[in-house]
Order: structure tokens, then sequence, then C-alpha cells
């Protein structure tokens, strides 16, 4: 097993180098000026997205809920506390720069699957990047090869590095074995996945809100009591972001190039543009044009990054300037603990049941990712049987080495991106042509 880690870190490092986050970059700014900075309508997408269902489909509202608890997960705290320790202040700012910019790549790549999409018999829609390149670029090959790609992504990101994390947090709180954490876990999940997207959806809206309020109610609180210490974390941030040198002393990673490749790939494992998931979600909705359904879509981006990650990173830095001694002595996943231990009732435990809730939401999101795939590889049969092995992979995830989880996650991160991205370049006037009119 300690083999094949090194095996999956050493292809990860492979693809997470520069020229990935070259391609990455590139095609976020590309869009970007040719969409005329599309950024620009978040207002209106955020407008839209609270649009009503029509007949049997996800309403803009569901689609969106069930994308964020997918995107909203435990890379929010825990991976923006891996980015901090690993690559320094800085690589939080470019963590922002892949969320803004990476903002009208989801524009682009949703604008795609809402115009591809599918209709059921019960008046429901699916779709994805996968019909993308079956209808538009008319690429079986590449579409299957995109749809393996999102089945293993939703096996080892959805439902592997949500349950193992969801495990961690609950045995270090309970002396509960991992295993019987893993079991539960695992069935609550599958009693969620057999009522259909549907079901997911709902269930999606009503944990979305809840977990947000709780998390950004208590790091909100923790700015205020620092709000001393918000302008020398601001600093902090942007001068390392270009500095070789760290800004706050005793923390790791120091390299311009350390800190924009951890931005980076935290960045795209939080909100996931350029991906190709949250497309999914968008050509499930209805009741709007492809256009606007892609500016729904691209308020996912601005909420996971923009908000979520922004404010967990400041609440986490401006602690670290006030006191940065207990952050030397603390795991690299634990800089968020720390801060939240500053709260004046319970802060460990109120940041454990918000992971524990991020955690779940994920999985849930995560396994409608997987059955759409699974849905284009092997049809409706197909979706059964990928919803039996996601319960499998969440109680794998719940007990499997946390190094070999991260790993594999980042790897099928780029192996649905390479893809998804060389399409989106392809039809790249296609996008701009349908976004004029």
């Amino acid at each position: 097993m300690e083999r094949f880690n090194d095996a999956v870190r050493t292809v990860c490092d492979l693809l997470w180098n520069f020229p990935m986050l070259v391609l990455l970059a590139g095609t976020h700014l590309y869009f970007t000026i040719r969409l005329g900075f599309i950024q620009r309508k978040l207002p209106d997408g955020l407008r839209r997205s609270l649009s009503s269902a029509g007949s049997g489909g996800l309403s803009p509202y569901e689609a969106l809920s069930t994308a964020l608890a997918a995107t909203i997960g435990t890379g929010n705290i825990i991976g923006i506390s891996s980015a901090i320790a690993l690559g320094g202040p800085g690589a939080v700012f470019w963590c922002w720069i892949s969320g803004f910019f990476g903002m009208a790549t989801c524009y682009a790549e949703s604008v795609l699957s809402a115009a591809c999409r599918k209709k059921r018999a019960d008046g429901s829609f699916y779709g994805g990047p996968m019909y993308v390149m079956e209808q538009l670029l008319h690429n079986r090959l590449l579409a299957v090869l995109f749809s393996v790609f999102t089945v293993l992504a939703a096996l080892c990101v959805g439902s592997g590095v949500q349950a193992h994390s969801l495990t961690a947090v609950i045995s270090r709180r309970l002396p509960v074995s991992v295993h019987w954490i893993g079991i539960a876990a695992a069935l609550l999940a599958g009693s969620i996945l057999i009522g259909g997207a549907k079901k997911t959806a709902k269930v999606c809206t009503c944990l979305v809100p809840v977990m947000s309020v709780l998390y950004l109610g208590s790091c909100l609180f923790l700015l205020v009591k620092n709000a001393a210490w918000i302008p020398a974390a601001l600093q902090a941030i942007f001068v390392s972001a270009f500095s070789k040198k760290a800004v706050i002393g005793g923390i790791a990673g120091t390299a311009v190039k350390m800190a924009v490749r951890t931005g980076m790939a935290k960045g795209l494992f939080t909100n996931e543009a350029g991906m190709g998931s949250m497309p999914m979600t968008a050509a499930a909705a209805e009741g709007l044009s492809t256009r606007d359904q892609g500016l729904v879509s691209m308020t996912g981006v601005f909420w996971d990054t923009l908000v979520m990650c922004a404010v967990t990173a400041l609440a986490i830095l401006s602690d670290m300037v006030k006191n940065a001694a207990p952050y030397r002595a603390a795991a690299v996943d634990e800089y968020c603990f720390v801060a939240f231990s500053n709260l004046p009732v319970a802060g460990e435990d109120l940041l454990s049941l918000c992971l524990v809730l991020f955690a779940f939401a994920t999985i849930i999101g995560w396994s409608f990712y997987g059955e759409c795939a699974a849905r284009y590889l092997w049809g409706e049969r197909g979706v059964t049987v990928f919803q039996v092995i996601y319960m499998v992979f969440v109680y794998l995830g719940s007990v499997c080495s946390l190094e070999l989880v991260w790993n594999l996650s980042d790897l099928c991160n780029a192996c649905m991106a390479v893809p998804n991205l060389w399409c989106l370049w392809k039809l790249k006037e296609l996008i701009v042509e349908k976004t004029r009119n």
C-alpha cells in the first residue's frame, strides 16, 4: 500500500505541476476576457438562483444547493488549513484568484451542459460534459473517459475523502470504532441515495443553509474578536503570495511556486471550476435559459471560494498573527481547531459538528455526479450498482489512510479537469455565441 501511495503522489506531482496550473489559469482568464468579464453578472445570477421549479426537474435553487453541498465540504476547512500550512499565507491569495476567475470557466461549462441536457419520461432532466463531448464534439471515447474519471472521483473525492474526515472528527470526540462510524455513514447515505435526485436535492437544500450559517456565524465572531489583526492577516496573504520568504515565522511553505501550486490545487478542490462536476447539476435544473443557468452555476464558485474559503482563511490568519505559537505545534489539518478554540463556548465541538455536516453533505452531493456518469456509461441499471459501490467506498474511506485518500482525490480531480478543459477550448466560440445570443 505504501508503494501504491508513493506512485499516486508521484503522478499527482506531475499533473499538478505548472503546466496544469497554467492550463487552469489560462482557461479562467481566457473566458473572463472573451465573455466580457461575465463575473459582473454575479448579482443577476444570485437573483435567478432563487427561481422556482418547473414540472418535474430540479429548480435552479435545488440544483445550486446540490452543487454547493458537493463543493462546500471539508476542503473549505481542512483544505484551507493545509494550504496555509504547506503553501504559506500566499496560497490563500492564489486560491481566491482561482475562484474569482474560475467563475467564468464554471459559467462556460454549465452553459454547454444545460444546452445538451436530456429529458426523462417523468419530466426530469440530466446531462453533463460527457453529453457535450458526444453531441457537440462527436467524441464518444472522450465522453467515456470523462465519465470513468467522474465515477472514480466520486468514489475518492466525494466518498473517500469526506467519509475519512467525518470519521476522524467523530472518533476524535467519541469513543466509537471507525468501522461502526463508517457503516452508519454508509447506511445513512444509502437511505438518501435510493430516493433519487429529487430526494438528494431536498436533503441538500436543508443541509446547506444550516451548516453554512452555523459555520459562517462562528467565523464572523472570530473576525470581530480579532478585528485589529485582520489588516496584518491580509498583508501576510498578499505579501507572501509573491515573496520567497515566509511572512509569519515558523509556518511551513515559503516559496512562491509552492504557494501558487497549493493555492490553485486547493482552489480547484473546493470550487471545482473547470473540473466538469457542477455542470451536471446545471443540466438537471429547469426553468431558465442556458445562459441564465450558467449565471446561477457561477454563483456556486462565489459562495464556495470567495465567501467560505475567504472567511476561513481570515479567521485562521488573524488569530495566527495575534498568537502564532499554538499553530507551530499544531498539525497541518488542525489550524481551524486552534482558531475555533477561541470561541467562548465549546468552539472545537462546534467546529466538529460543522465538519460532520459539511462532510456528509458532500457525500450526498458527489453521489449525484457519480450517478450521472454511471447513467451515461451503463444506463439506469448502472445507477443502482453505483449506489451500492458508493456506500461501500463510504465505509472504506472511513478506515483508509488519510494521505492516500487525499492523493487519490488530487489525482481524480486532475483526470476530470484535463478532458473537460480540452472540450471547453474546442467549443469556445460556441460558448461565446450562446452568451451573446
